[in-house]
């Protein structure tokens, strides 16, 4: 796709049921309606600093760890926070968190790097809480829509 704007979705996915939410927020951004957004997605070991300087936006997932993000998402964070921090201020994003509890705490976490690279949060984070339940995938779906539409539109 000549132009296309790019997504970049980086996602930790440890279980079937977190891969089922990452390949639904790929499936929202790979929607047949979005003409010109290319996706990529990565796991957080194999993602870093200049994947996101070649985006134009990027949703994050993890899974709730001890009440923290996920040690690979910490992972891609460490190795990407200096490399971009100049030079990805204001870059859109968004974020997912199953989180077996209340996800707070890896909220806390992402908002407060996030915060400090100033990229700028979308819309507030989803937090698939609980047990797991099949409305996850739909709204990890239209979390996917959300942001590549927004780029396809170019309002980001």
């Amino acid at each position: 796709m000549a132009g296309a704007r790019k997504l970049l979705i980086v996602a930790h996915a440890p279980s079937p049921n977190t891969v089922t939410l990452r390949n639904a927020v790929a499936e929202g951004a790979r929607h047949p309606d979005i003409e010109s957004v290319e996706v990529r997605v990565l796991p957080p070991l194999e993602a870093g600093p200049d994947d996101v300087l070649a985006c134009d936006a990027i949703i994050l997932g993890t899974t709730e760890n001890l009440g923290y993000m996920s040690g690979a998402l910490k992972d891609f964070f460490d190795r990407s926070y200096y490399p971009c921090l100049e030079k990805t201020q204001g870059l859109p994003f968004a974020f997912y968190i199953r989180a077996g509890h209340d996800g707070t705490g890896t909220r806390r976490a992402i908002e407060s790097i996030t915060t400090g690279l100033r990229w700028r949060l979308l819309q507030e984070p989803l937090i698939c809480r609980g047990e797991y339940r099949d409305e996850f995938e739909e709204q990890c779906r239209e979390l996917g829509l959300y942001v590549a539409a927004s780029l396809d539109a170019g309002l980001l």
